[in-house]
């Protein structure tokens, strides 16, 4: 019996004064996409979204009593269509115009999340604290969240916007400190390679992508009227005037006006109709350049006027004709009313 006891004895007096002997590893989910939506040019406030992923720990068995604590750094660098990290990062549409934003570390949109340990702004640092029981080892997670915000009034081009964080962009970097007997004692940083158990760096390990979508928009629209003016008798020559169509459009915004063929067309041949008399006519065209040989209709790839928005206000000339009339034409006023159709 007294050799029993001695042994137990010398055994606990190990469990004190032992070294941990055993591997810490730490890995991440993957966050699913940080997406804004859709967003406005000019925004009077914010856009802001979020995502979230999960840091695990495990350590393999150490003994009854034994625990583990980690202390970790989670980098996230500029992004695969960023310049700097602060103060805002960026990311394009395929034609390679900026939409600012910023992650940050808090709800509160006050700490920029950076990449590097020992730099402003750095990462987030997070620490796990767990048992390692003897049989099955043990682990911590902590779920972390990501939150994403776009600064308001911010000119913008039309477009799908992206950017991707990979590779050496989303850094994991940690030191860990096993005992076991007792609760271990948190690394100083992250980076501490000295009187620790441990310390490793992983990259890679969290890849995912920011997205938002800056919707096609036109506005302002202003019309001219056209006006042939007074001629005396029959039409003998053609009468050429001209009109204007003006609108305003969010930069890359594509756009394609129709006219349709007016209030009394006969056919496809557009009228103007005497004021008074309804039995009189005078036929005219409407044409998508100066020779007057191109007719401005409403059939989507044919003969509708295309452009896209610069943000700026652009003005397209309609050009029209009323060619020579056979016989006379009753005096008086004519007219017609053409309807504009803008799609973008």
């Amino acid at each position: 019996m007294k050799l029993l006891l001695g042994t137990l004895v010398m055994l606990a007096g190990g469990l004190l004064t032992g070294t941990a002997r055993a591997d810490t590893t730490c890995t991440t989910s993957a966050p699913v996409t940080a997406a804004f939506g859709n967003i406005t040019n000019a925004a009077g406030s914010p856009t802001v979204t979020t995502t979230s992923f999960t840091i695990t720990c495990n350590t393999t068995a150490l003994s009854l009593l034994a625990t583990a604590s980690v202390r970790a750094c989670i980098g996230i660098g500029v992004g695969t269509t960023g310049v700097a990290i602060s103060p805002l990062r960026r990311m394009t549409n395929a034609s390679g115009d900026p939409v600012s934003f910023q992650l940050f570390t808090n709800a509160a949109y006050t700490n920029i999340w950076g990449l590097t340990p020992g730099t402003t702004p750095g990462p987030l640092v997070v620490d796990l604290n767990y048992s390692v029981p003897l049989l099955t080892g043990g682990s911590g997670a902590v779920t972390v969240t990501i939150y994403g915000r776009i600064p308001a009034g911010q000119t913008l081009a039309a477009g799908n916007y992206s950017t991707s964080f990979s590779g050496a962009d989303v850094r994991l970097q940690y030191a860990f400190n096993e005992v076991l007997l007792g609760t271990a004692t948190a690394p100083a940083a992250c980076t501490t390679t000295a009187g620790v158990a441990g310390n490793k760096t992983a990259t890679g390990g969290f890849p995912f992508t920011v997205t938002a979508t800056v919707l096609p928009q036109c506005s302002a629209y202003v019309t001219t009227d056209m006006d042939f003016g007074s001629n005396a008798g029959a039409i003998t020559s053609n009468i050429d005037r001209t009109s204007t169509i003006g609108l305003t459009c969010l930069n890359r915004t594509a756009y394609n006006i129709a006219l349709d063929n007016g209030l009394y067309a006969n056919g496809t041949v557009r009228r103007m109709r005497h004021t008074t008399n309804s039995a009189y006519f005078i036929p005219y065209e409407l044409y998508r350049e100066s020779t007057r040989t191109q007719r401005w209709g409403s059939t989507a790839n044919v003969d509708r006027v295309t452009g896209t928005g610069t943000g700026s206000a652009q003005v397209l000339t309609v050009y029209g004709r009323a060619p020579p009339t056979s016989g006379p034409v009753a005096a008086g006023s004519y007219s017609d009313q053409i309807k504009v159709t803008i799609t973008y």
